[in-house]
């Protein structure tokens, strides 16, 4: 196993370098939450994908960019996996939840030494976006399937802001994407291609889907984008593209379900070794 090759560090130090910790820094206070509320938004997505794919009893399953750990808890307590790897740079939320089928490692996926074993199933969400190697990452990750088993890949897709009207809400995703970008190198253009990347890799059959949550009052997503955008203000308003002003209306509008628009939504895709 490749352990992260910044090497051990501790709690609550930050660490230079790191893919999202421009923004998004794991010893902030409420950054698990945040992310607890995407995992509120899309689990049950990724719960239906993996059944149907046959995860279950006996199954041995890596969960790449695990986060709070949502989804290889459920693997291990709840499907029954026989063992669920946990990987993340940073695993304070993953630690407290290790023991009999869950099994954590701090490790950096891009590293040119990351092989810890092979796999029935290899799951990664909102993972791949934020590495320009994404490409790369996606083949290593497609090389530690045993034969017959699956890879998954879920990412953001962005369904609104490209195109007309510039309501205060698109100007803010634009700004917040374009943050993202500009800071931790967040690219989300190449996402709708990703049943092409799996069949281009050699995996048969290639499926995909997108969930697209909606934006209504007090909901987890809306939530979540909301303190997205709290956490993420200053390069947002540093690009540009949306005032203090905008950002106002378009949090309210967020905060109060008048937005009138689409999220950004999962896509999922899938294929087999």
């Amino acid at each position: 196993m490749a352990v992260d090759p910044a090497g051990p560090r501790q709690s609550g130090q930050p660490r230079d370098g790191g893919y999202g910790e421009a923004l998004f820094e794991p010893w902030r206070p409420g950054e698990g939450e945040r992310i607890d509320l995407g995992s509120l938004t899309y689990d049950d997505t990724t719960r239906r994908r993996l059944l149907a794919l046959g995860v279950g009893p006996g199954s041995r399953c890596l969960e790449v960019g695990a986060g709070t750990g949502t989804v290889a808890r459920w693997l291990a307590e709840e499907v029954g996996v026989a063992e669920v790897l946990a990987v993340d740079r940073d695993v304070r939320f993953l630690e407290p939840h290790a023991g009999g089928a869950l099994h954590t490692l701090a490790a950096d996926v891009t590293a040119p030494g990351f092989d810890p074993g092979r796999f029935d199933l290899v799951h990664a969400r909102f993972v791949l976006m934020h590495l320009p190697e994404h490409r790369q990452v996606a083949a290593r990750l497609a090389g530690l399937l045993r034969p017959g088993g699956h890879l998954v890949l879920g990412d953001a897709i962005d369904l609104t802001t490209a195109a007309p009207p510039d309501s205060p809400y698109r100007l803010a995703m634009r700004a917040m994407w374009r943050a993202l970008h500009t800071t931790i190198g967040t690219d989300v253009g190449w996402t709708p291609q990703y049943p092409r990347l799996l069949a281009g890799l050699g995996l048969t059959g290639v499926g995909a889907e997108v969930t697209v949550p909606p934006l209504t009052a007090g909901s987890p997503i809306a939530a979540f984008w909301l303190d997205t955008w709290k956490r993420s203000r200053p390069a947002m308003l540093a690009t540009g593209l949306v005032t203090e002003d905008t950002l106002a209306v378009a949090e309210q509008a967020l905060a109060d379900g008048t937005a009138a628009d689409l999220s950004p939504g999962l896509i999922t895709a899938w294929g087999r070794r």
